[in-house]
Parts: structure tokens; sequence; C-alpha cells
């Protein structure tokens, strides 16, 4: 890949259109994203534990849709699933900005949890429509860092705009969250408007390929299953985890803890494309691999942070996690889902990126569940160590799915025989 002009001269003019906006799109999700519980407690004055209880369904609904998600978009293609899916958002943005109920504020988390269920299998469809072979793994690395400058960059807005005495403030950030849905569905309805992710029924065409078939496909359970791990340890970690430590054992401030999510954001930012052309060629398995020595790596300092409660070294500590924690991300972001997609055929394309979604939301979901778990029972130590083990586990996976990968889901390219 050369630099950024080539990698954007070699889009197809679809996938010039749907990178273009991605980090306005995703501002409006980070506008909200940090501050719907403070939202639901401090404002709508629902007690702490129905708001975490309400925050839950988006995760749970997202879970129970993408399944049958995947199907439709395999059926009716991901243009259409993505409009109802957007649609919906919309709507329970709409209604959360007015929610002085919690069935109101139920309502308008489930539809979320629609959209959030549908998007990920959704958008990577598209994206493995729109662009092939190594250019397909750049680009989700690409839209990957976007995405973060998006959220990132709303969250800073939102951290100054809010104001809990001030209840007109946080109807504002979700209705221009509503609003920044309209963007991807002007796309869907114009430019993009004739792109097809589903296959055109023919007589040769697969009679079945449904989920059982998939998963029994080895390479799908082996990297099902490292996904699930990778974001158990990962960003089921980020909203629970890694916070409650660095506040509860590690003891530094919440101004500390906000500026090491920043960090994240700007690591990700600009590293992202570099290690996209330090992978470019390379297997993914042992791409994976070293995400997982990264992380392990990351989780160690972390622990090292609670040896050191309250000081500098602590605050600094906290910090460094997050960057080194951002850069493992930028391994595995452009990864696992050009592997998905280069397992998958045009018929069930929407099967297999819902099958990476759910392992995703899974590992998201029982993250959380656990940190809680062991950090309320004061078994920090324990926690650290299980974090390690499962980043040493994801590398065991990585070599046992090498094993049973095609070379060309690798991201290996074969060379080609010489003419005579």
């Amino acid at each position: 890949m050369n630099g950024i002009r080539g990698f954007w001269r070699a889009l197809p003019t679809e996938g010039r259109w749907l990178l273009s906006t991605v980090a306005i799109q995703t501002l409006g999700r980070g506008l909200t994203l940090p501050f719907t519980i403070i939202y639901l407690h401090e404002v709508r004055g629902f007690d702490l534990g129905l708001a975490g209880t309400l925050m839950g369904l988006i995760a749970v609904v997202g879970l129970i849709v993408t399944g049958p998600g995947g199907s439709l978009i395999d059926r009716y293609g991901a243009r259409t699933i993505l409009i109802i899916g957007l649609g919906a958002m919309i709507v329970g943005c709409t209604l959360l900005a007015f929610a002085t109920d919690p069935t109101v504020a139920a309502v308008g988390l489930v539809l979320i949890g629609v959209n959030f269920g549908v998007s990920w299998p959704g958008f990577n469809a598209l994206i493995a429509r729109v662009v092939s072979g190594d250019l397909r793994q750049q680009y989700f690395g690409v839209n990957f860092a976007l995405v973060n400058l998006g959220i990132g960059i709303g969250g800073v807005i939102g951290g100054f705009y809010v104001n809990v005495e001030t209840p007109e403030t946080f109807t504002v950030i979700f209705l221009v969250d509503a609003a920044s849905c309209l963007i991807p569905m002007a796309l869907l309805l114009g430019p993009l408007r004739h792109v097809r992710t589903q296959s055109e029924p023919s007589a040769d065409a697969p009679t079945t390929g449904g989920y059982r078939q998939i998963l029994r496909r080895p390479a799908v359970i082996w990297v099902t299953l490292l996904t699930f791990v990778a974001m158990f340890v990962g960003y089921g970690q980020m909203e629970a985890g890694f916070p409650a430590f660095a506040r509860q054992v590690a003891e530094v401030s919440t101004r500390t803890v906000g500026f090491a999510f920043a960090v994240n954001t700007l690591v990700i930012v600009l590293f992202q494309f570099a290690v996209l052309r330090w992978i470019s060629g390379k297997r993914r398995t042992r791409v994976m691999w070293i995400m997982a020595l990264v992380w392990a790596a990351a989780w160690l300092l972390l622990g090292a942070t609670g040896l050191v409660p309250d000081t500098i070294a602590a605050a600094i500590g906290v910090i460094a996690f997050m960057g080194v924690f951002a850069f493992g991300e930028t391994l595995l972001q452009p990864t696992v889902p050009a592997v998905y997609n280069d397992l998958a055929s045009d018929h069930n394309r929407g099967r297999y990126n819902a099958i990476n979604s759910a392992a995703f939301q899974g590992g998201a979901i029982a993250g959380p569940v656990a940190a809680g778990i062991l950090l309320d029972h004061d078994l920090s130590g324990v926690f650290i160590g299980l974090m390690v083990v499962c980043c040493l586990g994801i590398g065991v996976m990585a070599v046992a799915l090498e094993r049973r990968i095609p070379a060309s889901a690798n991201g290996i390219v074969e060379p080609q025989p010489a003419a005579d």
C-alpha cells in the first residue's frame, strides 16, 4: 500500500462514498455513548440499578437480533436491512431524548439495540462487496480509525457541552445522534442504491448455507472463539474492568481515566495506517498472535499500577495501558473482519458477519460481568491474571486457526504460475 493517496485511488467510487463520511456519522454516537447512563440516572432520576439494566438492553437486543439479521441481509441485501436499522436508531434516539419514564427509555434503547444488531454485519457485508483482497483488510483498518476519531471527537464535544443541571443539553445530543443517522441513510438511498450484497438466484447456487453448516467449518469455529475471547479481555473491559481497576485499585482520578481514553483514540488514529502498511501481505494469524502478546503486556502494565496506588507512577501506568492496548487494537481490527469475509461467499456473507458480530457482543457482555464479580470481591490479582491468560489463549487459538484456514483467507497471496 503506497500511502493514503494510493489507498484512496485504489478504492472504487462506492468505497470512497462509504469511507468519506464515517467520522461524521460516528460523531453523533460519540456525543451520547459516554453520557447515556449519566442522563438516565442524574437527569431523569432513574436509580442506578435500573439505569444499568436499561443500558444492558442495547447489547442484549443486539445479540438477539444479530442472527436473524444476518439471514435477512443474505436474503434481501445489506442495504435494505441497514435502512431499517437506521430508521430504528433514529426513532430510538428521539424517544430517548424525551424519555421521562423508564418504559419509554426502554423502548428507545431496544430500538437502538436493533440497529446495533444489524449494523455490524450489514456494513461489513457492504464493505466486502465493494472492496476485495488486501484492499479489504486495509479498508477495515482505516474504517476503524475513522470510527474512533468520530467517537473520540464526539465524546470531547459532549463532555464540554452537556450539563446535568440543564436537561435540554442531553436532549440536544440525542437528537444530533438521531440526525447523524441520516447521513448513511442518504448514501444508501443515493450513491449506494445500486450496490447488491445478496447473490443472484441461479440453478447452480448453493442451496444450503445456514448457520449450522457455516459453524461446521473448523476455521469458523476457531476464529469465532478467538473473537469472543478477544472481546472478553478487550472491549468487554473498556467500560467496566479497566475504569473500575483504575479507580479502585490504582486509585487514579477520573480525569486520568478520561485522558487514558483520549490517548487510546489518539494512538489508533496516528498509527493505524502505518500498521496497515506493515501487516500487508503477512499472515493474519501471525498478526493476531502478536496482538495477543501486546495485550498481555498491557494488562501486566495495568496490574503493576495496583502496586503503587494513588501515585504519579500509577497515573502514568494507567495512561500507558490504554496506549499499548490501542496498538493491539490496530492489529486486531483489520484482520478479523477480513478473515470472516474471505471465508464467506456472496450467498452467506451476512451470516458470516452476523457470527462475527455475535462473538463480539457476547464477549462484550461477559467481560463486564466477570470484572464486576472479581473486583467486587477484591480479587484484582485474579482479574489481571485472567486477562493475561486469556490473551495467551488468543495466541494459542491463532496458531490453531492457521492450521485450518485457507491461505487466501489468511492474507497470503498465492504466486501465479509463470506463463509458458
